[in-house]
């Protein structure tokens, strides 16, 4: 009885084994899918067509790639696996893994299956690539690098990396380097815009200026006119004396593009210009830019600190600093006063922070209790 079940079972393997083999996909259908984008149906298609379990090459290849299109990045790198658990020296297939788990946010295992490919194939240019990729996301500068220069190596003309690589050399000052990288890379495509976007970069900190000007130039003919461009094209302007240029250029940014550098070079255009009214505005703009709206409130927290601290001449300094950013803060004033009428007994300095607490307003339903008390104060001071 034991035999005859078990034929009956094998019978019965070999059915489904040989069905599984001898189903093929409509080609037809599956093209009408694929050039209608409708990768979705595709996947599900096959999944009738190849029935689990499936272990062939050619219909593990196929439901890979389908469900990698239609977005089943799960499904496809399932059956991705199971290719390269049959065939390990299948590059094509670890790149595939490799790409799926980049997109599937797994950089680590991306990772390893790209350095996989290396150790076979030491001359595929689009595996450094992500692996400087890599790289670059988890903050490893020298192997950032080391992936960029064997990338570019491979390809000298390619624009991202070429452009990545120069950006990097320019940020370690290593400039003639960049200026080698980006000559190789500009020479094949004179007119690429993410070229020329790290060739401003380059001429800018090497201060060529003309260079500065018509690279920039450039770029704004080809559509690019951001305020990382325009700020370097009038500060070029401004370092060949051309102020009038300069501050034209300044004044066609947008208010949101403009920063630092901006205004303060627009201001000394137009003080080159000898318009010291509008200098004088604009430098002011400067300033506004260059400190941080939350720097009188970093100070009252350091002047808090240190009174908790018992070092009352430190906290003073501090809610000085404070009042020289903010000025409109009337519980910076009430603080002062307070530190220098109870911890310092300094009886004229907390009567005039008291009044100039009481004289900023202080919202009377919110702070009524801080309101009375600095006016008996005040009453018993006798001022």
């Amino acid at each position: 009885m034991k035999s005859i079940l078990s034929t009956l079972m094998f019978i019965c393997l070999s059915a489904t084994v040989f069905s599984q083999q001898a189903s093929k996909a409509n080609d037809a259908l599956l093209l009408e899918y694929y050039q209608n984008q409708r990768f979705a149906e595709a996947a599900d298609y096959l999944k009738k067509i190849y029935p689990e379990p499936v272990s062939g090459i050619k219909p593990l290849a196929q439901l890979a790639y389908t469900a990698n299109m239609a977005g089943r990045l799960s499904d496809a790198e399932g059956y991705y696996q199971r290719i390269y658990n049959a065939d390990s020296t299948n590059l094509s297939v670890l790149y595939s893994l490799g790409s799926l788990n980049l997109r599937r946010g797994n950089a680590v295992k991306a990772e390893g299956f790209y350095k996989k490919i290396i150790l076979r194939d030491t001359t595929n240019f689009l595996v450094y690539k992500q692996l400087a990729t890599i790289s670059s996301d988890k903050s490893d500068i020298p192997q950032y690098i080391y992936y960029l220069q064997k990338a570019n190596k491979l390809n000298p003309a390619e624009p991202d990396v070429a452009s990545d690589l120069s950006d990097v050399y320019v940020s370690l000052k290593f400039n003639s380097t960049a200026e080698k990288v980006l000559a190789a890379a500009i020479a094949a495509d004179p007119e690429n815009i993410v070229l020329l976007n790290s060739l401003l970069k380059l001429v800018y900190v090497q201060k060529k200026w003309p260079e500065t000007i018509e690279t920039g130039l450039k770029l704004i003919k080809a559509g690019n006119n951001s305020g990382q461009v325009l700020t370097k094209l009038g500060v070029g302007y401004y370092n060949i004396k051309n102020y009038q240029c300069s501050a034209e250029t300044f004044a066609d940014m947008t208010q949101l593009a403009q920063n630092e550098t901006s205004y303060y070079y627009w201001a000394l255009a137009y003080k080159a210009l000898k318009d010291n009214k509008m200098a004088i505005a604009k430098m002011y703009l400067a300033i506004n830019e260059g400190v941080s709206p939350n720097v009188a409130s970093y100070y009252g927290e350091i002047a808090d600190s240190n009174e908790k601290l018992l070092k009352y001449k430190k906290a003073a300094q501090a809610y000085q600093k404070s009042v020289q950013f903010d000025d409109q803060n009337a519980m910076i004033y009430y603080s002062m006063a307070s530190l220098y009428d109870t911890n310092l007994k300094d009886k004229k300095n907390a009567v005039k922070y008291y009044r100039l607490y009481l004289a900023a307003k202080p919202p009377v339903e919110k702070q009524k209790s801080f309101i009375d008390y600095s006016k008996s104060r005040l009453a018993m001071l006798g001022r």
